[in-house]
């Protein structure tokens, strides 16, 4: 069992601006069964959770058109999509800052791990994590709550209550995933979510910026 500070980070929303390119691959996957999407902000507001919620829950398709719309995402976003994205100002830093005072970084993304490791690798990243903790892509750990389970068991860490541990995201899946176990959210304010919505999950702090972030984690 680790004994030292953890720090989980979603990704999506939180490490990196993912959103051009989970858009896009989502009016890939719309185009294909005859659909059309909201505008861009709209869509901005439905990233985040798995990707079987945000297309039963806001585009009303069964889940058999589900599967078949995740299977033409993906079949873009793995050569494409995957890089059209961009990492946030100032989390690179974080990341380093933390490694270097002996915290345990990890991941607790609803992404794939597959799909989380080659853009932590793609944008020099994937060095500061003890652990790269996603959803599986075709089995049965989809959502926060089974994703941190996952991620915990690996990291050694039975009862997170006696650690000194917090996760960062920055939707309310996030908060409510993580207190499922007792770990305290810091939500972040520069992804997808609102000050509203993580409040009312119950985040016990937000930050509108990475300097706030690296307040909240005494790296200044």
């Amino acid at each position: 069992m680790t004994n030292s500070r953890v720090v989980l980070f979603d990704l999506d929303g939180t490490i990196t601006d993912s959103a051009p390119g989970i858009i896009a691959c989502i009016r890939y996957a719309l185009a294909d069964i005859g659909l059309e999407g909201p505008d861009d902000d709209a869509m901005r507001s439905f990233l985040g959770p798995p990707l079987v919620d945000t297309f039963i829950n806001h585009f009303g398709v069964t889940p058999a058109e589900s599967t078949r719309m995740i299977a033409k995402y993906r079949e873009r976003y793995h050569d494409v999509g995957e890089y059209e994205n961009a990492v946030y100002p100032g989390l690179p830093e974080i990341l380093a800052d933390l490694q270097t005072q002996g915290a345990t970084i990890a991941t607790a993304t609803s992404k794939p791990t597959e799909s989380a490791t080659r853009i932590l690798t793609h944008f020099g990243l994937d060095g500061y994590f003890t652990f790269i903790g996603g959803a599986e892509m075709h089995g049965a750990r989809q959502h926060k709550a089974d994703v941190i389970a996952h991620t915990l068991e690996e990291l050694g860490i039975e009862d997170p209550g006696a650690t000194d541990i917090h996760m960062v995201g920055d939707r309310s899946h996030d908060v409510l995933g993580a207190k499922a176990f007792g770990i305290p959210t810091i939500g972040v304010l520069w992804g997808y979510g609102s000050r509203a919505e993580l409040t009312d999950a119950g985040a016990v702090s937000i930050v509108d910026d990475a300097a706030e972030l690296r307040a909240l984690l005494e790296l200044n």
